[in-house]
């Protein structure tokens, strides 16, 4: 997996060269983070409060629900990792407190065990940070004297995942020492990222080789890499190995990974096979592509019918070998004209519904009850419906009162341009306090 990096100090995306230098600034983080996660999730991190000079949480927040975040910088309390993930973090990255104690440098364990334990080791991710092979903290600027590999397998029970940067080659693009990844990699069984230094896609392929992901920095900002041209390569091609059709003209064996097509509900509209030039051909046109198998050929789905997969997110599995695709189909997906290959019915949802009764204020047309319903009389419909819901007794009047309420609750935020996700990601927030 490919991980990209948002670094944030002093109110701007910044790349830093080692940790000190700035190279190069942006001012668009949440258009960052909406295109980034498209590709993977997206490492967010707060440089100021990693140094302890301020915070940039009110920049990051809205990020969260942009992109699936791994955050980090500044963690120093179990709180302040909870109060992250209830803004929607999915994961948090710790690193200068989980190697300092009250009276020395050395691994955590209280604040580690007890941080795994409020929010889940799956969301916990330790970066061991290391230069010269020896852990620093404190944004790179302090050495603690604690070894990197000794220190990582101490840390990995209480871990997800380690994120390792090699300090040294931080920002400077002269290309990732695989040495200490190796090392850890035969050390501990957690998932490992990788960063430092990566600057071509060769590098990725070998890191993904060891089993290990990737975060880009200096190389995703200036161009040297591309996040598309990246996902290709992390993927694990040699599970998916076809042996070589006699005079084929591709540099690889053809190789095939299975793609699942879900819509943005969760759904499962489809499956299919894609080779490398699909995957590549899926963020060139935007459009769900596949490889035919009938045809050896490359094919997008909807070419002929219209009926395209818009490509909002993908994502591999924990093997890297199977692909899931989160897509906004145009039309029915299946050949038999059924909205789904498993089921002929369009799953009802809430956002289902917010969306024809958007539609119906867009365009209105005769004898739309929906399209009557302005400010007023939308709020004057909740009240009416809540107090019938409430005087309900019987089981079918309580399910038709409820209906009522969700359709007239749903046309009010709706006016008010308040999305379904906003409200559902809300009580995310509240479950996860």
């Amino acid at each position: 997996m490919v991980i990209a990096s948002i670094d944030i100090q002093d109110g701007k995306v910044v790349q830093l060269k080692q940790g000190a230098e700035r190279i190069l600034e942006r001012d668009n983080a949440e258009q960052l983070a909406e295109t980034f996660d498209t590709y993977g999730e997206v490492a967010v991190i707060d440089l100021d409060a990693a140094m302890g000079k301020g915070s940039n949480l009110e920049m990051i927040k809205p990020l969260l629900r942009k992109a699936a975040c791994r955050v980090g910088g500044g963690v120093r309390t179990v709180e302040r990792a909870r109060e992250l993930v209830s803004l929607g973090a999915h994961k948090i990255i710790v690193g200068s407190t989980a190697f300092r104690t009250d009276k020395e440098f050395a691994v955590n364990t209280a604040f580690l065990e007890t941080l795994s334990k409020k929010i889940g080791r799956e969301r916990v991710i330790v970066a061991v940070d290391a230069r010269d092979d020896e852990i620093v903290v404190d944004g790179w600027k302090t050495r603690t004297g604690l070894p990197l590999i000794r220190s990582a397998k101490a840390v990995e029970p209480y871990a997800g995942e380690l994120l390792f940067t090699g300090v040294e080659r931080e920002g400077t693009m002269t290309g990732i020492d695989l040495e200490p990844v190796k090392q850890l990699r035969a050390a501990v069984s957690c998932l490992i990222t990788a960063a430092g230094g990566v600057s071509t896609l060769e590098e990725i392929e070998m890191l993904a080789s060891l089993g290990c992901d990737v975060q880009l920095g200096m190389a995703l900002y200036t161009g040297a890499i591309s996040l598309a041209d990246a996902f290709v390569r992390s993927l694990n091609w040699k599970k998916g190995e076809i042996p070589a059709v006699h005079g084929a003209r591709t540099p690889h064996p053809l190789s095939l990974l299975p793609v699942i097509a879900q819509s943005i509900e969760g759904q499962v509209m489809m499956t299919g096979f894609a080779d490398r030039e699909a995957v590549a051909e899926t963020f060139k046109r935007g459009n769900l592509c596949f490889h035919s198998r009938t045809r050896n050929a490359l094919w997008m789905k909807g070419e002929h019918s219209g009926n395209t997969l818009k490509l909002l997110r993908i994502r591999a599995d924990c093997d890297r070998d199977a692909l899931l695709a989160t897509v906004e189909p145009a039309g029915p997906v299946c050949h038999t004209g059924a909205w789904s290959c498993f089921g002929t019915n369009r799953d009802y949802t809430w956002r289902g519904l917010q969306s024809i009764i958007a539609g119906r204020f867009r365009n209105p047309t005769p004898g739309s009850y929906t399209a009557t319903l302005d400010d007023e009389l939308v709020r004057e419909k909740v009240h009416e419906e809540a107090d019938e819901l409430c005087t309900a007794a019987a089981h079918d009047e309580i399910v038709w009162e409820a209906a009522d309420l969700i359709y007239f609750t749903t046309a009010l935020i709706t006016r008010a341009g308040v999305t379904v996700e906003e409200v559902l990601a809300e009580l995310d927030r509240r479950h996860k306090k």
